[in-house]
C-alpha cells in the first residue's frame, strides 16, 4: 500500500513509519516540524519507499499520486504545546482532519484517526469502555485539546455515515518509548530527565493519581491492525496494567539506578487542571475485533526508553 502519516515525524508516527515499511509499504510522512522532529526520520531519509514532505495539515492538503491509507496522526498532544498553543491545538484536531477526511474521499484512501483517551476527560466510570461519553470540561484549559479530538471523531463518523469513506478511530491512552521530547511535560520524560540528571522528580501533589502505559510498538502494531479491520466504531488501545504516579516515580529510580529523591509539589499554573485522577484503558474490545493486547512489560519498555534518553541527554 501507499500510506501517508500525516505526523510522520513525531514520537508515534515515526515508529509507525518504521513499521509500515517493515511490512513492505511506501510511506510518505507529513509534518510542520513544529512538535516533530527530522532526527526521528533521519535514518529514514535514503529509503527507496519513503519521502517526507514538509506541510502544516490546518492548510489544504495535496499528495500527487494515489493513497491507500491514511494514517492522521497530526496533533498536539503534550500539555506544554497545548497550553501555549490552544487554537493552534483547535485548528489541528478540526481543520486537519477535516483536510486530511477531504484527503482520503478524493483519493478513495482508507482513513485511521489517532484519537485519545483525553476524550473521556476526567472520567466517572473505571476502566473507560468505548461506550463510555466522558466526563470533558470544555472550557477548561484542557478543553481545546479534549474538545478537539472529541470534534475529529465526530467528523470522521460523519465521513463515514455521508460517503461511505472507510474510517477507523483509535482512542490512545498513555503511550512511551524511544523518541519522546525529553522536555514535553509529560509524565515519562519527566521523571526521566529528572533521574539521569540527578535532580528530585517532582510527583504531583500526592502521586495518587493513575495512568496505564503503553509501549510504542504494541501501539503501532494496535494502529496496524485497527486500519486493516473492518471496524468503524472507536477502539481503546492502551496497555490496562495500572500504576500511581508515585509507583511510576519509584520504578523510573529503581530502573535508571538513580539516586535522586522524590519531591512532592502542588503545580503553580492550570497544567494539571482538569487532569484526570484516573486513568485506564478496556481493552477488551481491541482483543475480541482485532486480536490485539499489550505484550511489553512496563520493566522491558521504560529500560529501552531509559537507555535511549540518557543516549542523548548530553545533545539537549
Amino acid at each position: 500500500m501507499r500510506i501517508l502519516i500525516t505526523g510522520g515525524a513525531g514520537f508515534i508516527g515515526s515508529h509507525l513509519c518504521d513499521y509500515l515499511l517493515e511490512q513492505g509499504h511506501e510511506v510518505i510522512a507529513m509534518d510542520n516540524l513544529i512538535t516533530g522532529s527530522l532526527r526521528n526520520i533521519a535514518h529514514l531519509r535514503d529509503h527507496p519507499r519513503f519521502s517526507f514532505i514538509n506541510h502544516d495539515v490546518t492548510q489544504p492538503i495535496h499528495v500527487e499520486g494515489p493513497l491507500d491509507a491514511i494514517f492522521h496522526l497530526a496533533s498536539l498532544p503534550s500539555p506544554v504545546d497545548y497550553l501555549e498553543m490552544p487554537i493552534k491545538t483547535l485548528k489541528v484536531g478540526a481543520l486537519g482532519t477535516y483536510y486530511a477526511l477531504g484527503l482520503a474521499k478524493a483519493k478513495g484512501a482508507r482513513f485511521l484517526l489517532a484519537s485519545t483517551s483525553e476524550v473521556y476527560g476526567d472520567p466517572l466510570v473505571h476502566p473507560q469502555s468505548e461506550e463510555y461519553w466522558g466526563n470533558v470540561n470544555p472550557v477548561g484549559p484542557r478543553g481545546v485539546y479534549d474538545e478537539s479530538k472529541r470534534f475529529a471523531e465526530a467528523l470522521t463518523m460523519a465521513y463515514h455515515r455521508t460517503h461511505g469513506l472507510q474510517t477507523r478511530i483509535a482512542r490512545i491512552f498513555n503511550t512511551y518509548g524511544p523518541r519522546m521530547r525529553l522536555n514535553d511535560g509529560r509524565v515519562v520524560p519527566n521523571f526521566i530527565r529528572q533521574a539521569l540528571r540527578g535532580e528530585p522528580l517532582t510527583v504531583y501533589d500526592d502521586g495518587s493519581r493513575t495512568r496505564s502505559f503503553c509501549y510504542v510498538s504494541d501501539m503501532v502494531d494496535g494502529l496496524y491492525r485497527l486500519l486493516l479491520s473492518d471496524e468503524p466504531t472507536p477502539v481503546n488501545l492502551g496497555n490496562p496494567h495500572e500504576m500511581t504516579i508515585l509507583e511510576f516515580a519509584q520504578l523510573v529510580l529503581r530502573i535508571s539506578g538513580s539516586k535522586s529523591e522524590i519531591v512532592f509539589v502542588t503545580p503553580q499554573d492550570e497544567r494539571t487542571k482538569d487532569d484526570p485522577h484516573a486513568r485506564q484503558p478496556d481493552v477488551r474490545k481491541a482483543l475480541r475485533v482485532l486480536g490485539w493486547s499489550a505484550k511489553v512489560p512496563i520493566e522491558e519498555g521504560l529500560a529501552k526508553t531509559i537507555a535511549y534518553f540518557a543516549s542523548i541527554l548530553d545533545e539537549i
